[in-house]
C-alpha cells in the first residue's frame, strides 16, 4: 500500500477551520483496513468538506514513522486544529473518537 491522500475542500467561513489528520498503518492488515474504513466514515459524518486525511503505510514510508516517534500502530494524529492529539490502537469507536479528538458533532449536510 503506498501513501494515500484524501483532501477535501475546506470551508473556513462556515465552521471556522479545518482538520488535518494523519493515520499511520501497517500495510493491508485487518487492523489497518478497519482503521481506514472507520476513520473515513467518522470524517464524512462529522467533518464533511472540512478535513484533510493522509494515510501513511509505515512499511512504504518508514521515515515518517521515525519522524512521528511511533510506538504502536495504527496511530491517528490530529495535527490541527491545536492542540495536537494522538490516538493509538484500533480505531473502532465512531462515537468516542470524535470526543477524544475534540471534534464537535455535526450531522451530515448541516452547517
Amino acid at each position: 500500500m503506498s501513501e494515500l491522500r484524501q483532501a477535501h475542500e475546506f470551508d473556513e467561513d462556515k465552521d471556522g477551520g479545518s482538520y488535518v489528520l494523519r493515520l499511520l498503518v501497517t500495510g493491508a492488515s485487518p487492523n489497518s483496513t478497519r482503521a481506514i474504513s472507520n476513520l473515513k466514515e467518522i470524517c464524512e459524518t462529522h467533518l464533511k468538506g472540512k478535513y484533510e486525511l493522509e494515510i501513511v503505510d509505515v512499511y512504504q514510508q518508514p521515515f515518517i514513522a521515525e519522524s512521528e516517534q511511533i510506538i504502536a500502530l495504527p496511530l491517528l494524529i490530529k495535527k490541527s486544529p491545536l492542540p495536537q492529539k494522538r490516538m493509538i490502537g484500533d480505531i473502532h469507536a465512531p462515537v468516542a473518537l470524535p470526543v477524544k479528538l475534540n471534534i464537535s458533532h455535526r450531522k451530515p449536510g448541516v452547517h
